[in-house]
């Protein structure tokens, strides 16, 4: 196993470039998908590492409940520096688990609470709240979830900027964004290494949005003007919400977007680009981590299996 089990902690990096260059030069709807299963195969790599190493070192402390077969001396020799890195990774696994687990809860209570502060407005779909405080977000949950507003963000935008606005909000939904959100945010967790990743997925699902709303209103004009007029009057909820998940990402660089051509729906980059390169790195370090994950793994299997007779 060697050093090969540490490779899956440090191979994150590769996929630093493609976080930049996938905003910039993927359609946004290629750059979610593509960021979110680099990032989250990565982060189950190096939990998995960490849990190997977890192995070796709960198996030296004393009175630990595994088998005495466990703390062998050739299963330690499998892991360079085993006293150091078996100990180090039992808090880092447990803070890793702690870190996803409050994840979770956050992506289920949170739009729980909000459901229910708003099961009095009926209109299914839409709930405009009435509120001069002006903001709006996509509340998952149902068949098709619901596009929360208040009458403080309407009656500051004209009417094909409110149909702009409605659109963007559904993209979220339709587009179920949530889901890439909360991988993203996971594995951002899980390797602090990711978090690059976790912010262009949060900036790309507000660009494939804008994307999907421009495509419907069939002005991109229009929906620059209203995420700069939102952007210039909006305050945050009052109480968290899941839109809370992504900020709304930098706003002059989503405008001048919608200003350029629509771009293009390419589901790889060419490999001649930057992008291109960038894209296939990430894809190399994802295989690599993954790779090295599973030798790490069967190696430690083996090893365990043939210490403890089992």
């Amino acid at each position: 196993m060697g050093v090969f089990v540490f490779l899956p902690l440090v191979l994150p990096l590769t996929a630093w470039p493609v976080a930049r260059l996938a905003e910039q030069h993927l359609h946004p709807r290629t750059a979610t998908r593509l960021l979110t299963a680099v990032g989250g195969v990565m982060a189950v790599c190096s939990t998995l590492c960490l849990a190997l190493l977890m192995v070796v070192g709960t198996a030296q402390l004393p009175g630990n409940p595994l088998p005495d077969g466990w703390s062998d001396p050739e299963v330690r020799a499998a892991v360079p520096h085993d006293e150091v890195a078996g100990k180090a990774a039992i808090p880092a696994l447990a803070a890793v688990l702690v870190a996803c687990a409050r994840v979770v809860l956050r992506h289920h209570r949170v739009p729980r609470r909000a459901r229910r502060a708003l099961a009095g407005l009926r209109a299914p779909g839409v709930a405009v709240v009435p509120d001069t405080v002006p903001y709006a977000y996509a509340l998952p949950g149902g068949d098709r979830g619901r596009v929360v507003v208040t009458t403080g963000l309407l009656s500051l935008l004209t009417p094909p900027e409110r149909r702009a606005l409605f659109a963007h909000e559904r993209a979220h939904l339709a587009g179920r964004h949530h889901r890439h959100l909360l991988v993203a945010r996971l594995a951002a967790r899980a390797n602090p290494f990711l978090l690059p990743l976790s912010r262009a997925v949060a900036y790309s699902t507000e660009r494939w949005a804008d994307e999907d709303a421009a495509r419907t209103v069939r002005d991109r004009r229009v929906v620059a003007r209203a995420i700069g007029k939102a952007a210039l009057v909006s305050r945050p909820a009052p109480s968290p919400t899941l839109a809370g998940l992504a900020a709304p990402g930098p706003v002059p660089r989503r405008v001048a977007a919608l200003l350029r051509p629509a771009p293009s729906a390419r589901t790889w980059p060419p490999v001649g680009t930057g992008a291109g390169l960038a894209a296939w790195a990430a894809a190399v370090g994802t295989a690599a981590s993954a790779m090295s994950s599973a030798n790490s793994a069967v190696t430690m299997i083996r090893i365990l299996h043939a210490a403890t007779f089992l």
